[in-house]
């Protein structure tokens, strides 16, 4: 395989998706033209929260997974075999370089891919009847044109630290990949070249996560709930971070954290984690929106 195969691949790639997204965000801008009147325009009121509020929503958040497991287990399920799969996918074309960046790189997406959570935290926080088919229903809420144009956002992000993190791999350790995992892996932990790129890599990851923090953290929870404005979910998401920078960087940490353990037996533990997470997402923004 030529040099150009090996960086350009990744590249082209998430470059053809990000024009992909600029199109597909542009025609859902059409659903988000409504009349004004439409619009929920009561003030978006951010609260300060503590450390308290983080361990709260975690024990919140455990008990709707406790009390909504049946259908919230078979969407938990989805999340550790998309997980082999795309692991699976990375071992067999050779990219061993990729599938850190891309199991990391999931929580990037996953405050979209969590919305039938909120959703079901929401329903019984109202008392109302959960089932599968309700969780569905979330990607078809009056908000979805947000919903989705956030979601497709996200995605372009998701693509753009992929191609980066693969950049970072061709200017650290060369272009070439490696001849087996085991290589790849001794390498990153022996070698300077490895170690860099281990340490740029998570630096620059730091960025996109923070970045997608501020962006998407109760974005979505927020439009599922009211009626707003994509620009003003995503303004109010950023107001939070901005109002609780310790506190919600701490969030971002234990959700990093939960994803590394939840992730580390073949995936398995994403089962239980990501409808926690999810769960006590919604609870968490409770504690924030007014």
């Amino acid at each position: 395989m030529t040099h150009d195969d090996h960086i350009r691949n990744p590249v082209e790639w998430g470059a053809a998706y990000l024009g992909d997204t600029a199109h597909a965000v542009g025609a859902a801008s059409h659903a988000l033209r409504r009349p004004v009147e439409q619009f929920d325009e009561a003030p978006i009121e951010i609260r300060a929260i503590g450390f308290g509020d983080l361990t709260a929503a975690l024990r919140e958040g455990f008990d709707d997974f406790l009390n909504l497991r049946t259908d919230v287990l078979a969407i938990g399920l989805i999340y550790p075999l998309a997980g082999l799969v795309l692991a699976q996918i990375t071992l067999h074309a050779s990219l061993v370089p990729l599938l850190f960046p891309l199991v990391a790189g999931f929580a990037l997406v996953g405050p979209f891919v969590a919305l039938s959570l909120y959703e079901a935290s929401r329903r019984r926080e109202l008392g109302e009847e959960v089932r599968w088919s309700n969780l569905v229903d979330a990607f078809a809420s009056p908000s979805a044109g947000a919903i989705w144009s956030l979601g497709l956002i996200l995605g372009a992000v998701f693509v753009a630290w992929i191609a980066t993190a693969w950049l970072i791999y061709a200017a650290t350790m060369g272009p070439e990949s490696p001849d087996s995992a085991g290589e790849f892996f001794r390498d990153v932990v022996t070698t300077r070249e490895g170690q860099l790129m281990a340490v740029v890599g998570c630096a620059i990851g730091a960025l996109f996560a923070i970045f997608t923090l501020c962006i998407s953290a109760l974005s979505f929870p927020l439009l599922l709930d009211r009626k707003v404005r994509l620009g003003d979910a995503v303004a109010a998401s950023t107001e939070a971070v901005r109002e609780n920078p310790v506190a919600m960087l701490a969030w971002g940490a234990i959700v990093a954290g939960l994803l590394v353990l939840g992730s580390l037996p073949l995936l398995l533990g994403l089962i239980v984690v990501m409808p926690v997470l999810g769960h006590a997402t919604w609870r968490l923004y409770r504690r924030v929106v007014k």
